[in-house]
């Protein structure tokens, strides 16, 4: 994910060379032109040249602005460059599972083979999704905050859940519907008399060790879960649909 090259491209000399020729070509046929004809202009010599000196340098802009366009990894598979591979539908709008508008999130998987995986970097707080060698997607995420940290290591997909509930995580609720007590943890809090317990809401849940999965939830920008790892809904809702049970997960600090 970290180490990229530039491919460049193949004749940027010859293009080049061919791009400089025609504006030449052009601004020769000027200096020709005759004032008395009113259909015509005429420019002097310094203004040729210096409007000849922009053009050429803008040529050489545009040719080797081409040379880069493609990122690599170092063993030679293609990818997508965060920076230009957001589709405007998964990019940059502020959603309401998340405070800060999402410039990273997006998907580039339909259509691409390959077997899944899924590595979680902790230390970025970023979920990058590959089909075979082929980096597809990459979603933000809220990870474990310190005392119920994610857990490093190699899993596999062993559960997924469209609307999963915590069993651990929630609220305590009258019948009516009241609120009696909210987040609570039923292990550490207890209920109060006549209520009953209604597990906060983890959709998309991509179970992958013990309690700890993938969902959609709220992501304030930083580690803030009791150790599963948040998502947007938009991204948890793709990546749930892309994965399968024994989908290998790497999380890496």
């Amino acid at each position: 994910v970290r180490t990229s090259s530039f491919r460049l491209h193949p004749h940027p000399f010859r293009d080049l060379l061919l791009i400089w020729g025609c504006l030449l070509t052009l601004f020769r046929n000027l200096l020709r032109l005759e004032p008395s004809n009113p259909t015509t202009f005429m420019i002097s010599s310094r203004e040729f040249r210096a409007v000849l000196a922009i053009f050429t340098a803008s040529a050489a802009a545009l040719l080797l602005s081409g040379c880069g366009g493609v990122m690599s990894s170092s063993g030679g598979d293609r990818y997508l460059p965060y920076e230009i591979a957001s589709p405007s539908s998964l990019g940059s709008k502020k959603t309401d599972d998340s405070p800060i508008a999402d410039q990273v999130s997006h998907w580039e998987g339909n259509g691409v083979r390959g077997q899944p995986k899924i590595v979680i970097d902790v230390s970025d707080q970023r979920a990058y999704f590959y089909k075979g060698n082929h980096l597809v997607g990459v979603s933000k995420v809220s990870s474990g905050k310190d005392g119920h940290m994610t857990p490093t290591g190699t899993f596999k997909i062993t559960q997924k859940s469209r609307d999963h509930r915590s069993n651990l995580y929630g609220n305590y609720v009258y019948p009516d519907g009241t609120v009696a007590k909210e987040d609570v943890d039923v292990t550490k809090d207890p209920k109060p008399s006549g209520s009953e317990f209604e597990g906060a809401p983890m959709p998309y849940f991509m179970r992958f060790h013990g309690g700890v999965g993938m969902h959609a939830g709220y992501l304030p920008g930083y580690a803030a879960s009791h150790g599963c790892v948040r998502m947007p809904e938009r991204m948890a809702e793709i990546y749930f649909e892309n994965v399968s049970l024994k989908t290998p997960v790497v999380v890496q600090q």
